[in-house]
C-alpha cells in the first residue's frame, strides 16, 4: 500500500470508515477501506502479508488438495488463498471489494488462484455446495450482528457433501458486550451454529493470541455429511 498522505491520520480514518459497517452499510465499507489504504489514507487491520497463523497451524492444512476445489471467503489481498492453493487445491478466492481483488491479482500475477468479486451475503448460485474446502477467516466477525445469521448461512452453503469448513475468528464470552465494532467477536454458541443441518463439528479450539494473551481466537473445523 502507498505511504501515508500528509495531514491524514490513517488509523483514525480506518476507524471512521469501519464505523459505516454498524450504520446500515454491512459490506460497502470494505471497498472504501481498500481504496483509502491504497492511497495511504487508511490501514487494512487484517493485512498480515502472510497467511493467518491459525491457518498455517491447522491440523488438516498439511493434507494435499489433490485438485479438489477450495474457496477462501473474504480473501482480501490473497495470502490465505495462495497458501491454500499451495496445498494442491483448485482455489477460488473472493472478496466484496473490487480494489482488494485487483490488488491480490497484482501481488500474485502468476497465481493459479481465481480471484473474483462476490458478496458472501448474496453468493453466486452456482457456488452452492460447490467446494470441498471452505476457509472463512475473520470475515463473519467483520459483519454486523444484524447480518450474522445470513453470513453464516452463506458460508455453510458453499460446502460440498463430504467437504471441510475451517472457521477462524476472534472470540468473546456470552455476557461480554459486542461493542461498536468491527470486529464483533463470536461466542462459542455462534461458532457452533455453523454446524447446522448436514454440517457437524470436527473440533473447536480456543487459542490465546500470541501477542495479546487476553484475546483468544477460535479455530473450528466442520464436516458436511455425504459422499464427496
Amino acid at each position: 500500500m502507498a505511504g501515508a498522505v500528509s495531514g491524514v491520520d490513517p488509523e483514525a480514518n480506518t476507524r471512521r470508515i469501519a464505523a459505516g459497517a454498524g450504520h446500515g452499510d454491512p459490506t460497502g465499507w470494505f471497498e472504501r477501506l481498500y481504496r483509502a489504504a491504497g492511497a495511504g489514507e487508511a490501514i487494512v487491520p487484517w493485512d498480515r502479508h502472510a497467511p493467518h497463523r491459525l491457518l498455517l497451524g491447522w491440523r488438516g492444512g498439511g493434507e494435499a488438495g489433490g485438485g479438489r476445489r477450495a474457496v477462501v471467503v473474504g480473501a482480501g489481498l490473497g495470502d490465505d488463498a495462495e497458501y491454500v492453493a499451495s496445498l494442491g487445491y483448485e482455489t477460488t478466492a473472493f472478496d466484496v471489494a473490487p480494489t482488494a481483488v485487483e490488488a491480490a491479482r497484482r501481488r500474485f500475477p502468476a497465481s493459479d488462484v481465481s480471484y473474483v468479486v462476490a458478496d458472501l451475503l448474496d453468493p453466486p448460485p452456482e457456488w452452492r455446495h460447490g467446494f470441498d474446502l471452505v476457509v472463512e477467516s475473520l470475515t463473519v466477525q467483520s459483519l454486523p450482528p444484524t447480518v450474522r445469521a445470513q453470513a453464516i448461512e452463506g458460508v455453510r452453503g458453499l460446502l460440498a457433501p463430504g467437504g471441510t469448513l475451517l472457521v477462524i475468528s476472534t472470540g468473546r464470552d456470552e455476557p461480554a458486550p459486542l461493542g461498536d465494532g468491527p470486529p464483533w467477536p463470536l461466542t462459542r454458541e455462534e461458532i457452533e451454529s455453523f454446524a447446522s443441518g448436514p454440517l457437524t463439528v470436527v473440533r473447536i479450539e480456543e487459542i490465546p493470541d500470541e501477542l495479546q494473551p487476553s484475546i483468544r481466537r477460535w479455530r473450528a473445523e466442520f464436516r458436511r455429511d455425504g459422499a464427496p
